[in-house]
This record gives structure tokens, C-alpha cells and sequence, in this order.
């Protein structure tokens, strides 16, 4: 996890000396500060595929180039069998699986999360990002919180919500939770 968190930070030092941007610009972006901003370009800090999403359109690179180091090439079709899909744990609770990562021009970001639980007094990490998301549970039970309003979702159940919205995840209980995450 810390080696692929390492590569998405030099990655995104790269771009950043390539189209002459500064830290700074970066982190106003991301609605950080520009010390957190440089920890997540030295791989001191966790990242957020949100705030990666954000720094892919607003600079027109691929999404799957900041995470993964490689440019999507299929336009007709790409197909991901169970469990292969490009992997990067961002943080050492969240494991983001793409499924779509080959797929050159996609309108949609479709992940499977997991999320491993935490202890019931750890604050729940918010963030947002632009678009909508569609989130459906695969297994476990997954707490999301939109703004002020708490969720429950159960194997199956699923929601479609405003992404600009502060929005977090918690597994609840002792089992990871698994679901869909379709951000468009």
C-alpha cells in the first residue's frame, strides 16, 4: 500500500512539474492545505480519490494515470473478471478496486470499495468531489453520512447522491463492508 501511495505522489509531482502548477494551486484546489498537499506528493499523507478526480479534470489527465501510472487504450469494450481489477489502497481502511481502468474516455469512475472497520470513536473522514455518486452495498453494512444526515445500508440496499455534498463511510460492525462506487 505505502509503495503504490508513494508512485500516485510522485505521479502527481510530476504533473505538476510538467504543466508548471504550483503546490499551492494544488492544494486550492483540492480545498487543502498546501502543507497536506505536499505530505500527499511525498506519501506521507493518505490520498483521496477525490481530490485525485478533481486534479485528473481540471489538468485533462486520466483518472487511471494518476493512480495507476497507465493511460487507458480500449474504446470499445473493456471487461475486468472478479477480483482483477486494478487495486490501490489509499488509506489503510479503504481498498479501491477499478473496474473500468483500461476504458479510454469514460463518462463514469465504477469502483468495488472495501472498507475495513474502525474503532466507534474514530471520526468519520468527510470529503466531496464534483458530480453525483452511486454507491450499492455487496456485503456488510456500510454507515454513510451526507451532510448531517446518517444512513444505514444493508447487503443491497443503495443510494444516488449530490458528490459536492460532504459525504463519509464507515463499515459498522467487525466485518469489512464491500460496495459499488460509481462516480460520474
Amino acid at each position: 500500500m505505502e509503495e503504490q501511495i508513494i508512485q500516485i505522489g510522485e505521479r502527481l509531482r510530476g504533473l505538476r512539474d510538467v504543466l508548471d502548477i504550483t503546490a499551492e494551486e494544488m492544494a486550492n484546489l483540492c480545498g487543502i492545505s498546501v502543507d497536506h498537499y505536499l505530505k500527499m506528493e511525498s506519501g506521507e499523507s493518505e490520498l483521496s480519490v477525490a481530490n485525485l478526480q478533481k486534479i485528473a479534470k481540471e489538468y485533462g489527465v486520466s483518472l487511471d494515470v494518476l493512480m495507476f501510472g497507465e493511460e487507458p487504450k480500449m474504446s470499445s469494450y473493456f471487461l475486468t473478471r472478479k477480483g482483477h481489477g486494478m487495486s490501490v489502497e489509499r488509506r489503510k481502511a479503504y481498498n479501491y478496486e477499478s473496474l473500468a481502468s483500461g476504458f479510454r474516455g469514460r463518462k463514469a469512475d465504477p469502483f468495488i470499495v472495501t472498507v475495513e472497520p474502525k474503532p466507534a470513536d474514530t471520526p468519520k473522514e468527510m470529503n466531496s468531489h464534483s458530480g453525483q455518486e452511486f454507491n450499492m452495498v455487496l456485503e456488510g453494512t456500510l454507515q454513510l453520512t451526507i451532510g448531517t444526515k446518517s444512513l444505514t445500508l444493508n447487503e443491497g440496499d443503495s443510494i444516488y447522491f449530490d458528490a459536492t455534498q460532504p459525504h463519509g463511510m464507515l463499515a459498522v460492525g467487525d466485518k469489512p463492508v464491500k460496495f459499488l462506487a460509481i462516480i460520474f
